[in-house]
């Protein structure tokens, strides 16, 4: 999360609304000169994600959706009708909600688990 990237949102983002980052890379927004920033700056709330989160891939279905069902089959002739078309598809989604589900069921999370638990026992006993 560079400052250059973080003062570029304060720009754009009017004054009064808040400002929530998901940041799942520790080290750069961990930074002391971007916690000094940061710290400075109450509208801006950072979520911290840890890496993988299954309700991550679920904000991720979300965007490749967007991406496919407005994105890819539309064509832009200006950021404007590009925002339009988003706008357009976010009421159509808002109008009729339909929640993403998690299908995983626990014991094959926990089997999932125990594999990676076992490979980095594996990992370390070799090196």
């Amino acid at each position: 999360m560079p400052l250059r990237f973080l003062k570029q949102i304060e720009r754009e983002t009017p004054a009064g609304l808040a400002i929530h980052l998901v940041a799942d890379n520790y080290a750069t927004h961990k930074h002391a000169k971007v916690r000094a920033w940061l710290d400075r700056r109450p509208r801006f709330k950072v979520h911290f994600a840890p890496t993988g989160p299954s309700w991550l891939n679920l904000v991720e279905r979300f965007f490749a959706d967007l991406t496919e069902d407005a994105i890819r089959a539309g064509s832009f002739t200006s950021v404007r009708e590009l925002v339009r078309d988003i706008e357009t598809y976010l009421a159509e989604r808002n109008a009729a909600p339909t929640p993403y589900t998690w299908r995983a069921e626990g014991a094959e999370i926990l089997a999932k688990i125990n594999r990676a638990r076992a490979a980095l026992a594996n990992a370390r006993a070799v090196t």
